[in-house]
Parts: C-alpha cells; sequence; structure tokens
C-alpha cells in the first residue's frame, strides 16, 4: 500500500466490516455510531499490522506505507528481502500505532451510543487491541524481531475495566467520517432487506455477551492467521461453477 489512506482502505474491508455488521446486530443504524464501529474495526487491523511487521515481512508480506518507509530512507522492496529492525522501522510503527490510537479514541464515542449490556464486550476487545500497541511500545516499537504478547494478568484487568463501562456514559464526540469507510456506512444505513427482528441475547446476560465478543475476534484472528484455511478459501473462490 503506498500510503495511509490506501492502508485505511485496506482496513475498512477487513476489518471495517466487522464493525459495522456488529453495529447493525447491536441494533444501531445510525451513519455516526457505523462510523465509530468501522473506527474501531481499522484500529484493531493498524494494531495487527503494528505487531506482526516481522512476520508478515518473512512471509513476503508488506502491510506499512512504502511512501512512509521512503520518506525514512528506507527502499520497501529491499527491506522487504531482508527485513532487519532499525531506528527507520521504529518511527514508522509508532507513527501506523498513533492513528490507531486516534481511531480508538474515535470509537469510545461510538461504544458509548450502544446498548449498556454491549458495551462490555466491545470495550473489553477495544481495550486488549490497544494494549497490544501498549506491548509494542513498550518493546521500543520492534516487532520485528518478536511479536508482542499482553500477559494474561495485564488481560484479566482489562476485563475488570470493561465490566465498569456498562455505569459509563462518556460525552459523544463529534468527528468528520473516515472516507475509507463511507460505503459501509452507506450500505448499513440503507433499508434492511430483512425486515424480521433479531432475536437478543438475556438483557442480564452481561457476561455472556462479553465472551461472545471475544470468542468471535479471537475466531477472527485465528482464521486470519492460519495460510491454509487463507489459500483454500481462494482455491475455492476460483473454482468454476458446477451445475
Amino acid at each position: 500500500y503506498e500510503d495511509i489512506d490506501d492502508l485505511l482502505g485496506y482496513a475498512a474491508r477487513v476489518a471495517g466490516t466487522v464493525g459495522a455488521m456488529m453495529a447493525l446486530l447491536m441494533g444501531r443504524r445510525e451513519p455516526e455510531v457505523v462510523a465509530r464501529a468501522c473506527d474501531l474495526g481499522m484500529a484493531m487491523q493498524l494494531t495487527n499490522i503494528a505487531r506482526d511487521v516481522g512476520e508478515d515481512a518473512r512471509n513476503g508480506r508488506l502491510y506499512l506505507p512504502r511512501a512512509w518507509l521512503r520518506a525514512e530512507g528506507v527502499d520497501p522492496n529491499d527491506w522487504l528481502r531482508n527485513p532487519q529492525f532499525t531506528p527507520e522501522i521504529a518511527r514508522i510503527t509508532n507513527r501506523l500505532l498513533a492513528v490507531a490510537d486516534d481511531l480508538y479514541a474515535r470509537a469510545d464515542a461510538g461504544i458509548a451510543r450502544l446498548p449498556p449490556d454491549c458495551r462490555p464486550g466491545i470495550t473489553a476487545a477495544r481495550l486488549l487491541y490497544a494494549e497490544i500497541g501498549r506491548e509494542v511500545e513498550r518493546r521500543g516499537w520492534d516487532s520485528v524481531s518478536s511479536r508482542a504478547v499482553v500477559s494474561g494478568g495485564r488481560k484479566l484487568g482489562l476485563l475488570f475495566s470493561a465490566m465498569n463501562a456498562i455505569a459509563r456514559t462518556p460525552e459523544w464526540r463529534e468527528a468528520h467520517m473516515i472516507e475509507a469507510s463511507r460505503f459501509l456506512i452507506d450500505a448499513a444505513v440503507a433499508p434492511p432487506l430483512n425486515t424480521a427482528p433479531l432475536v437478543p441475547m438475556a438483557w442480564w446476560d452481561v457476561r455472556g455477551r462479553l465472551l461472545f465478543v471475544l470468542d468471535l475476534f479471537e475466531r477472527l484472528e485465528r482464521r486470519e492467521r492460519n495460510p491454509k484455511d487463507q489459500a483454500g478459501r481462494i482455491a475455492r473462490r476460483r473454482e468454476p461453477a458446477t451445475a
């Protein structure tokens, strides 16, 4: 991807879609709420990219904006052939996480507009993913030599913080819609094809909702990180239709 706008376009398609879909499942179709849901999905995807710089490069994948690399005096193709951690890569990773942090901050107001019993699960996912970025930061933004992992104890603390979210209602902050996700917002606010109401999880089952959301994100990440599964899906899409 040449620049950050291109990368946000990718993030909107692979992760902003999840945010928009979940906003609809939670009964919110307002453009500003769906936009913040897309922001959260894109923030998580940028965090994934910042965490996996070295692993991706060793598998022949480069998601860091090429323009950012060239601005730091790094030739993208040369670096991809021999990925090494350098101060230049640290600055680029830091820059990417700064974009993600801005998206997380934008998303907070949208989470506050979700039904109260939905907030803890989404807040947990938001806090856990943002903490990955903090772990990368604590490692000096070196995600080439090793992969940042959030400890079990830290995860538990963040889950307790998420549970408290049900009692908080942050002030709504206006923010412009990011162009990369506009097509998702337009689709989400269109009249639904199926108007049958969804049967929601019991309102008092906050723990069940939280675990459901965390499990969903875990499964999405496992699917993303399973090359064999990805290759199988691509192969199936390429197979000719049969009668």
